[in-house]
Parts: C-alpha cells; sequence; structure tokens
C-alpha cells in the first residue's frame, strides 16, 4: 500500500507527537516546580531530568522528519497542571502521562505498519522500547510514595539512592535535532 506525504496517517500522528512530547515536557517542569515549592529536591531534580527527557524525544522525532525531507512545524502546547493537594497527585499524574504516550506511539507504530513504511516502523522501536521503561518507573515511583504516605524523608531518600528511570541515557537513542541535553 502506498501512500502519499498528504494522506499518510503515520506522519499526520508522527507531526502531533512533537506537541505531545513538549506537552509532556512543560508537565513535568510544573511538577519538578511543585515539588521545589514543597522542598522536596530529590522528587525536583527527577521531574526536571523527566522534562529534559521529553524534550529531547520531541526533536529526535524533529531530527527524524528533517531526516527524511518531511514538513515539521512545532505546535503551541497545551495547559498544564500546576497545584496539586499531595505528593501521590503529580506522580500519578506522571503515570497517566506515560500511558497516554505508550498508546500514542503504539498507533504511530500501527500506522507505519499499516502503510508499509518499514522506515517509520524501525524509528518508532526505540520509543516503544523507551515507553515500556518509563510506565514501569513512574509506576514503581507511585508505589513508593503511596506506602511513604506522610513520610517524605523516606521518599525523597528513595529517589536520591535508586535510579529512577534511565535518565534518558541510551546509546542506541535517536539523535535529537540541535543535539540532546
Amino acid at each position: 500500500m502506498t501512500t502519499t506525504a498528504a494522506d499518510s496517517q503515520f506522519l499526520t500522528l508522527l507531526r502531533e507527537q512533537v506537541g505531545h512530547e513538549f506537552d509532556a515536557h512543560q508537565q513535568y517542569i510544573a511538577i519538578a516546580v511543585w515539588f521545589d515549592r514543597q522542598d522536596l529536591p530529590q522528587l525536583a531534580a527527577h521531574f526536571y531530568r523527566q522534562a529534559i527527557e521529553e524534550r529531547n524525544h520531541a526533536m529526535m522525532i524533529v531530527q527524524y522528519m528533517l531526516d527524511r525531507d518531511l514538513a515539521v512545524q512545532i505546535p503551541s502546547g497545551s495547559a498544564v497542571r500546576n497545584d496539586f493537594a499531595n505528593v501521590v497527585e503529580p506522580i500519578q499524574l506522571a503515570l497517566e502521562q506515560e500511558k497516554q504516550v505508550t498508546s500514542q506511539i503504539e498507533a504511530i507504530f500501527r500506522a507505519a505498519r499499516a502503510e508499509g513504511d518499514a522506515l517509520g516502523e524501525q524509528f518508532l522501536l526505540w520509543f516503544l522500547k523507551e515507553q515500556v521503561e518509563e510506565v514501569a518507573s513512574a509506576n514503581t515511583l507511585l508505589t513508593v510514595a503511596r506506602r511513604a504516605v506522610d513520610n517524605l524523608f523516606d521518599l525523597e531518600n528513595y529517589v536520591a539512592r535508586e535510579q529512577v528511570g534511565d535518565g534518558g541515557e541510551s546509546t542506541d537513542a535517536p539523535q535529537a535535532a540541535g543535539g540532546a541535553l
């Protein structure tokens, strides 16, 4: 099945994903700032790193489109949530966000496959692998936060002691436009 760029569901979804990744970037910044305001520096640092990772994901997609000579537009962002009642809420939001991104990446992969775009499929394999790690890490952090209840010192120690996620370090990651931060 040959699909033109104008009617490609794969390219439509891929372009939308740039915006979703930047939205995740902004939401993680808002979460990090909230943790900073709560004097929880380990959680703040974790979510600042997550924000950079999401920015890098958006720029990887941009670089892929540039490499394939595809039109690129950077969309405006969506609203972010800035206020939370307790430490569990922003971590729960992060998990929900990662699950949503996983669904989005899966849909883009399915569209590439349906259109016979082998290059698109190959590009997305890294993102699928990354999302498994992202969801697992967010789920573990949420479990630890729920167990800590109000003992935020234990939660901060956990985040400081354990490497939560891969910190965006992956030797097989696609190149990011302008370079990864």
